[in-house]
C-alpha cells in the first residue's frame, strides 16, 4: 500500500502545529487563501494559548519518484494531561516524527512520549525544529538526539516550521522509513483515537481502520460500549470532513454515527461489524480522573443549563466525568473529574465561553481512601466530606513518579522545591547536553498544588516536567476550612499535609485578603483546622463620610450621625452576607 500513517510528537511549544502547517502547504492540501497559523488547532483556546488541546488528523498526498503516496498525519497534544489520548493516537500509526526544539533540547515530556512510541514498536524519525532561531544550538541538539536514539547524526533531520526549510526532507523520510500498514484480515476492525460532536449528526468518530472496510450504511458496533449504530457517512479529513465511498484497511478517516447520548463513544474503543466475528483491539482502558473539583452555578436557576452544558462537553470529551452533588451553602452542583490542572482550566473556560455560564469552582483535590473507626472504607473526593480527625483510623492517597529535566545550575533550587512538596528524591542522571534528569516520588496532592508553576519560576522556565501515577500510600493529612465573615466557604476548603497546615492557612487568608472586595462592614477571613483558628485577617469596612454635607452648628449633630452609622454597621455585621465574585474562586484554584 502507498499509505503512510504517522504522528508528530514533542514537548509543549516545540513547533508541532507549525511544522504541520508547512506540510499542508507543501502538499497543497489547503489552498493558500485558506491558510492560517495553527490551521489544525480549531479551538479559540488553542490559538490563544499556543498549544494543541485536541488532536487533529489530516490526509495529505505527496509524490515521490513518480509514486503518489497517501500520508495520514495525526497532530497530537504535548501536555502531560493528555498522555492517554496521545498513546491511543500512536496506536493508530506506524511511525512518529520526534521533534525537538533547537533552542531547548530534550525535555521531560519528550522522553515520556518517546517511551510510549518505543513500547508500541513505532519507527522514530528524529528531527530538530526551529533551526532558524538566533539562539539555536543545532549541532549540539542533533548530537544529543542521535545519542538518545542510538542513531547516526546524519539520520537526525533539520527543519524549520517558520521558514519551511527541511520540511520536504521530513516528508520523504516518512515515506522511506515508515512502513506501509500491515494487513490483519477481512474482518472489520477500527480503533477510535478521537471524536467530536455535531448537533445534527451526533458523535463523529475519528478512527484508523485495521481490518476490512467501512462503507456508508454499514451496521457497526462499539465493542467496549456494546452499542450498535449505522454509519450515516464515512469520509476523510483534508482537514475538512470530506465524504468518500469507503474507508479501507490501513486508512484513517471519520464515521458519522448519529449517536447523541454522552458517554457511549470513547477514545480507545474498537469499531467492529455488527455481524460479529472481529475481536476488539487491545489496549482499551477508561481514562481515570486525576483530580476532582465541584462546579456550582452562581445562580441555582442555571443548574439545568450547567447539566446540559456538561452533557454536551462530555459528548466531545470522554475523559470528563461528573456526578450531581449538593452543598448546604453552595446549593446543587456537580462533582467533576479531570485529567489534570490544564484539563480543569480548559473545561471551566469552555463552560464560561461556549455556554455563557457564571460558575463557582472549588479547590481541586485528589482521591483519598478513608478507613473509619467503625471499619468502613470510603473514597473521598471532596474536602467537605473529609471526616473529623476523631473518626479516622487511616488515610491513603495517590502518589506519582515525577521526572524533571533541568540545566545543572537549577538543581539546588529544585531540590528545595521537592522538599517543600514532600517529595522523595530518587536517581539523578546527566544527559548528553549537560542537563540533569531528576526523578522523585511525591503525593499527587502536592504535584497539583502549583508545583508546575513554581518549577517554572525557580528554573526561569528552563525545567520541564512529566509524571505518572504509581498507586496509593499512607497520608498524614487534615482538612483546612476557610471562613469568610464567620461563614464556612466549602469552595475554599482543602485537604493539606499536617506538617504544612500553618503555612497553607497563612497563604490562604493572605491571598483572600488581597482578592476579596471590601464590604460596608469589617470582614473577617479565618482558616480553621481541627477545631482551632490557625490564621486570620481582617479587611476594614468601607467608610462613607456621613457628616460631609454639614456646615457649622453644634458638634452633637455630627456625633448623632456618626453614632447612627456605627449602629448600622453593627447591624450589617450581624446579618451581613458576602457575595464572592466567581473570578476569585478561579484565582484561588490557580494558586
Amino acid at each position: 500500500m502507498d499509505i503512510r500513517n504517522f504522528s508528530i510528537i514533542a514537548h509543549v511549544d516545540h513547533g508541532k502545529s507549525t511544522l504541520a502547517d508547512r506540510m499542508l502547504e507543501l502538499t497543497a492540501t489547503i489552498e493558500p487563501r485558506r491558510m492560517q497559523e495553527q490551521v489544525l488547532d480549531r479551538m479559540e483556546l488553542e490559538r490563544e494559548r499556543g498549544i494543541t488541546i485536541k488532536m487533529a488528523p489530516v490526509r495529505m498526498h505527496y509524490v515521490l519518484a513518480d509514486v503518489r503516496y497517501q500520508l495520514n498525519l495525526i497532530d497530537t497534544p504535548g501536555h502531560v494531561d493528555f498522555a492517554y489520548e496521545v498513546s491511543r493516537a500512536l496506536s493508530a500509526v506506524e511511525g512518529v516524527v520526534l521533534l525537538v526544539d533547537a533552542t531547548q533540547g530534550v525535555e521531560a515530556q519528550t522522553l515520556s512520549v518517546l517511551s510510549v512510541a518505543k513500547e508500541l514498536g513505532l519507527v522514530i524519525i528524529p528531527a530538530v525544529s526551529k533551526i532558524d532561531a538566533p539562539n539555536a544550538r543545532v549541532a549540539e541538539i542533533q548530537g544529543e538526539l542521535a545519542e538518545l536514539l542510538g542513531c547516526r547524526e546524519e539520520d537526525v533531520l533539520l527543519t524549520s516550521g517558520k521558514t519551511g526549510e527541511g520540511v520536504a526532507d521530513v516528508l520523504e523520510a516518512v515515506i522511506q522509513r515508515v512502513p506501509a500498514p500491515y494487513a490483519t484480515g477481512d474482518k472489520t476492525q477500527a480503533l477510535i483515537f478521537d471524536f467530536r460532536y455535531s448537533d445534527h449528526r451526533g458523535v463523529i468518530i475519528y478512527a484508523r481502520v485495521f481490518g476490512g472496510s467501512i462503507k456508508k450504511g454499514d451496521m457497526l458496533t462499539l465493542a467496549a460500549a456494546d452499542a450498535d449504530f449505522s454509519a450515516i457517512e464515512v469520509g476523510v479529513l483534508t482537514p475538512e470532513e470530506t465524504p468518500c465511498a469507503s474507508l479501507n484497511e490501513g486508512e484513517i478517516g471519520y464515521i458519522v454515527t448519529g449517536i447523541k447520548k454522552p458517554g457511549i463513544a470513547s477514545v480507545g474503543d474498537t469499531v467492529v461489524s455488527a455481524r460479529g466475528g472481529a475481536k476488539p483491539l487491545s489496549g482499551y482502558r477508561t481514562p481515570t480522573p486525576v483530580i476532582w473539583a465541584s462546579v456550582y452555578p452562581e445562580s441555582q436557576d442555571d443548574l439545568p443549563a450547567l447539566r446540559q452544558s456538561l452533557e454536551r462537553l462530555r459528548l466531545s470529551d470522554s475523559s470528563l466525568s461528573y456526578e450531581e452533588e449538593a452543598s448546604g451553602v453552595m446549593g446543587k452542583g456537580f462533582r467533576c473529574g479531570f485529567l489534570g490542572m490544564l484539563h480543569l482550566e480548559i473545561v471551566i473556560e469552555r463552560l464560561r465561553r461556549e455556554f455563557n455560564l457564571a460558575l463557582v469552582v472549588t479547590t481541586p483535590t485528589t482521591v483519598y481512601e478513608i478507613t473509619k473507626k467503625n471499619g468502613t472504607l470510603e473514597e473521598i473526593y471532596a474536602p467537605s466530606r473529609f471526616p473529623d480527625q476523631g473518626d479516622l483510623v487511616r488515610v491513603r492517597e495517590m502518589w506519582a513518579t515525577v521526572h524533571v529535566i533541568t540545566p545543572n545550575e537549577y538543581v539546588g533550587l529544585i531540590g528545595k522545591l521537592f522538599y517543600e512538596h514532600e517529595a522523595v528524591v530518587g536517581d539523578t542522571a546527566t544527559l548528553p547536553d549537560g542537563k540533569v534528569e531528576l526523578k522523585a516520588e511525591m503525593p499527587l496532592r502536592e504535584l497539583m498544588r502549583g508545583f508546575f508553576d513554581r518549577l517554572k519560576s525557580v528554573s526561569s522556565g528552563f525545567a520541564s516536567l512529566s509524571y505518572e501515577l504509581i498507586g496509593m500510600r499512607d497520608a498524614d493529612v487534615i482538612r483546612l476550612d476557610v471562613l469568610v465573615a464567620e461563614e464556612p466557604v466549602p469552595a475554599f476548603a482543602r485537604i493539606v499535609s499536617r506538617r504544612s497546615v500553618r503555612e497553607e492557612a497563612e497563604r490562604m487568608v493572605e491571598k483572600l485578603e488581597k482578592l476579596l472586595p471590601r464590604q460596608l462592614f469589617e470582614l473577617k477571613i479565618q482558616a480553621k483546622a481541627e477545631g482551632r483558628i490557625i490564621a486570620a485577617r481582617r479587611i476594614s469596612a468601607m467608610r462613607k463620610d456621613v457628616t460631609g454635607y454639614l456646615y457649622g452648628g453644634d458638634i452633637t449633630r455630627k456625633m448623632k450621625l456618626l453614632e447612627k452609622q456605627k449602629r448600622g454597621k453593627k447591624k450589617m455585621l450581624a446579618r451581613g452576607k458576602v457575595d464572592i465574585p466567581h473570578d476569585v474562586f478561579l484565582k484561588v484554584i490557580r494558586g
